[in-house]
């Protein structure tokens, strides 16, 4: 499938912005996730590690300054929608920020995108966890989420500013890698991987971590293809 590129001057539209509405519990060693987002009226604060009443349970594996904003596309939610035949309402993906007109999993990794005096920098993927799969009450979640690979994209705060509904989206700067959220999620082509490695000088230890282990998975999997070809 061809997938969009996305340019410098490329526009969207915030939908919603949305905040943690209450905690849940969830079943497992984290106890407790914050998941639950709904969108907030008027123009909310962004500083380095998220949104202004906004917040993460499980500080491991989630949050930070890499991972300070989360935004995801309407037009992935609609999709989303039809396949499960039910509402998924701004904030359902867990997402801060509900964007329309940007295919957000096809976003550069370290591209720049500009919301009113807001500066935002993407980051990486999001990653489906079990959390997810409670919350969403769908069977396979986690698996399916991951074949689509729409993802969806992390940002980290370059200039602190506010974010409203309404607001209009730009990019700015687009690194000439030309690498995506999504090329970063599915590892399907470990040198664009190792191109991204050598050149993007933003990534996070998570995404170096990520890369390694799409660089591992394919080398067992071509391993084993060697070996089946010898036997």
């Amino acid at each position: 499938m061809n997938r969009p590129v996305m340019r410098v001057g490329d526009t969207g539209r915030v939908e919603a912005v949305c905040v943690v509405y209450a905690e849940i519990e969830v079943r497992s060693r984290v106890g407790r996730s914050a998941i639950d987002k709904r969108p907030v009226d008027g123009r909310v604060g962004v500083a380095a590690l998220g949104l202004a009443g906004d917040h993460v349970c499980n500080t491991v594996h989630h949050g930070g300054a890499d991972q300070a904003v989360y935004a995801y596309a309407e037009e992935d939610a609609r999709r989303w929608a039809t396949e499960l035949g039910r509402e998924l309402p701004a904030g359902w993906f867990g997402e801060n920020l509900r964007l329309t007109g940007l295919p957000v999993s096809d976003a550069v990794i370290g591209a720049h995108w500009a919301i009113g005096e807001t500066l935002l920098e993407v980051s990486a993927p999001r990653v489906p966890c079990a959390t997810f799969q409670q919350w969403s009450g769908e069977p396979r979640w986690v698996k399916r989420f991951a074949l689509q690979s729409d993802t969806g994209a992390y940002f980290r705060v370059l200039t602190e500013g506010t974010i409203g509904a309404g607001d209009g989206v730009r990019v700015v700067h687009v690194p000439e890698h030309g690498i995506t959220v999504r090329d970063l999620f599915t590892g399907a082509d470990p040198a664009r991987l190792e191109r991204l490695r050598a050149e993007e000088p933003s990534l996070s230890t998570d995404v170096h971590m990520q890369i390694d282990r799409h660089t591992r998975t394919r080398s067992g999997s071509a391993a084993d293809e060697m070996t089946e070809v010898s036997a």
